[in-house]
């Protein structure tokens, strides 16, 4: 599996599911700001595939089994607030693994280092609301409350290791083992730490409680990035390909 498929099939997911609020949103500002975050990602999904081959072919013609991306990116909107938890889940993660690929040389420093930026909006962004939410009125803490038990499942698949990322943050070479032992240059334990850290501080700030149920998803950690996916992501992947597989070779 090709670190820059995984990374890439995550962003281009989240930037579909991101997008599906157009329209939909509670108020105006956040119309733009949805928006705003889903074309960040749709920018980092274009460089990831790009190294990988035709970034269109890649989003629009390929099966359900060959995406590669977290469970977690491809979940339903559901209501605000499962959003925000998806949201906080997944860009407190990216944020912190970004950092880390930022700090090195190598094939995704450059991408890393821009993305981080982004990226750290997209995660004030969720911590806000997730506050917002979580010490607002009794619905709005019980909604906030209910989409992070709801996501919690689909949380460890982000700390299975990436096969293909050294130490440098480049392709590794057949043999080569990571700082942890597994092939990888992530210490994915140290990134898992972290993450529980950082998203533990802001559920306890909102006057939430962090789930405690097991974080394996569906079937098993790591099956999103084995190909295998939850079933409403055959859904959306069907709508998001619908126009370009009716229309083989159009151009505008």
């Amino acid at each position: 599996m090709s670190a820059a498929l995984a990374l890439g099939d995550d962003a281009l997911v989240l930037s579909h599911r991101l997008g599906e609020w157009a329209g939909h949103a509670p108020v105006l500002e956040e119309e733009v700001a949805l928006a705003n975050i889903a074309l960040d990602l749709l920018g980092q999904a274009r460089v990831l595939l790009s190294l990988v081959g035709d970034e269109d072919e890649l989003a629009y013609l390929r099966e359900e089994r060959a995406f590669r991306n977290l469970q977690l990116v491809e979940q339903p909107n559901g209501d605000f607030a499962h959003t925000i938890a998806r949201q906080l889940y997944f860009s407190v993660y990216q944020h912190l693994l970004y950092e880390r690929l930022a700090a090195r040389d190598g094939e995704f420093a450059e991408l890393a280092a821009k993305a981080v930026k982004e990226v750290a909006y997209h995660r004030d962004h969720a911590e806000q609301w997730v506050l917002r939410l979580g010490d607002g009125t009794a619905e709005s803490h019980e909604r906030m409350q209910s989409g992070l038990e709801a996501l919690w499942r689909f949380t460890g698949e982000m700390f299975q290791p990436i096969e293909g990322l050294d130490a440098t943050g480049t392709t590794a070479a057949a043999g080569t083992t990571g700082i942890n032992g597994s092939g990888s240059g992530v210490d994915w334990a140290e990134l898992e730490s972290a993450w529980l850290s950082a998203v533990s501080a802001t559920v306890e700030r909102a006057t939430l409680t962090l789930p405690t149920g097991p974080r394996t998803g569906a079937w098993a950690a790591g099956a999103g990035r084995q190909g295998l996916h939850t079933e409403p992501f055959g859904r959306m992947l069907a709508e998001m390909q619908h126009l370009h597989r009716s229309h083989p070779g159009a151009s505008w």
